[in-house]
């Protein structure tokens, strides 16, 4: 898998880069993706998907993703069910979507299990079960998906589906705001402004409410601005 990834990695900056990323080279991938190579079938889809050195062309990024999910490739039957759930090149099907995440999850890959928590708890494509979707938010989040930390730990902060835990709380919004997700930094400079669940600290809370603002969220921003006029700074 982390072969996989790498290799994934590797070809994205292939794309961005102009001199590289060209048609011979995006030749030789079609070639290995006609040629049932998964892998580079994936790296099409993501080009065509976000118009990388093509023209972007969602109907085609749906073909490969297509083919990168049958070929067992977990990243691509997780972002084939974010367009079949977005309507993206493809009718929109949340009952399609949830079957495509569901596959991913079980492939152990993060953000299918995180957008698969999202179904559940609003209840589009499957039944509406919060229980499951927060047992999905927290693998997505131990597999590194900040947005699952950060949902599951409002959950835990507030008692909601889940037994109220402010520590757990501040434990994953501490990983939604180390995985450059700013609501978790947002969130977790409140828990140390008011002192829920970890010890007070208006200079902590100063500095996650500043990381946040780099981060473009605006509340951030607000909430940085407004603690630093009453620390008197």
């Amino acid at each position: 898998m982390k072969k996989l990834i790498m290799a994934i990695v590797v070809g994205l900056v292939l794309l961005s880069n102009v001199a590289i990323a060209n048609e011979k080279l995006r030749n030789i991938w079609q070639e290995q993706c006609d040629n049932n190579n998964a892998s580079s079938c994936m790296l099409l889809g993501i080009g065509y998907r976000l118009g990388l050195e093509v023209d972007q062309n969602l109907y085609k990024a749906v073909e490969y993703y297509t083919k990168a999910c049958d070929g067992g490739i977990a990243d691509g039957c997780s972002s084939l069910g974010r367009m079949y759930s977005k309507g993206e090149g493809v009718k929109q099907d949340n009952f399609k979507a949830v079957k495509l995440y569901t596959k991913a999850c079980d492939a152990g890959n993060a953000y299918g299990c995180g957008y698969l928590g999202f179904m559940y708890t609003d209840g589009e494509g499957v039944k509406q079960d919060k229980f499951s979707a927060a047992g999905l938010f927290a693998k997505a989040c131990d597999g590194g998906h900040s947005i699952g930390c950060y949902y599951l730990g409002t959950w835990y902060a507030n008692g909601e589906v889940v037994r109220q835990d402010k520590f757990k709380a501040v434990e994953l919004y501490t990983k939604a705001c180390d995985g450059e997700f700013a609501g978790g930094c947002v969130n977790l400079g409140i828990m140390y402004v008011k002192g829920d669940g970890i010890r007070q600290s208006d200079q902590m809370a100063l500095d996650l409410f500043g990381r946040a603002c780099d981060l473009k969220e605006q509340l951030g921003c607000e909430h940085y601005a407004r603690l630093k006029r009453i620390m008197g700074r």
